[in-house]
């Protein structure tokens, strides 16, 4: 069966880790290029971004749609879902490592109470895409050419 979908972002990257900078972009055009450097996933953004917060920024839509499928799949027409995603970077095992997504949703739907629209978010996390992902769902391969 082919896949529903694949899509595809860019990273060039120049220099250290310490003192490069990359450029991001993804192949749709959704979001315009992205500077990246290893300060701005440990120190201060400076007005770049991360892999954790584009990772955040995939982790909250995503499962602001699974959520809006769930409600919906479940007779309350969703009003409004506001998602918010913290991805923390620790050391682990002296390797810097994704250790944690933090969701956070507060919305509204249709004739819905708290515990229904506790139960829908729980299942929506188990079933959005980003959190199979980071579950370690996926399978990772690498392609490795030396340039030149």
């Amino acid at each position: 069966m082919p896949p529903i979908a694949d899509r595809t972002a860019q990273t060039t990257w120049e220099g250290s880790l310490t003192k490069g900078t990359g450029r991001v972009t993804g192949a749709s055009g959704g979001f315009g290029e992205l500077g990246v450097t290893w300060a701005s996933r440990t120190e201060r953004s400076n007005g770049q971004t991360s892999p954790e917060e584009l990772i955040a920024a995939a982790h909250s839509s995503c499962f602001a749609m699974a959520l809006s499928h769930e409600l919906r799949q479940g007779g309350h027409e969703p009003v409004r879902l506001d998602v918010r995603a913290v991805v923390t970077l620790e050391l682990v095992d002296d390797a810097p490592t994704v250790t944690r997504s933090a969701l956070t949703v507060s919305g509204s739907a249709e004739g819905i109470d708290a515990a229904a629209f506790e139960a829908a978010a729980q299942s929506a996390g188990r079933n959005c895409p980003i959190s199979r992902l980071l579950g370690g769902s996926a399978e990772i391969t690498i392609e490795a050419a030396l340039a030149g």
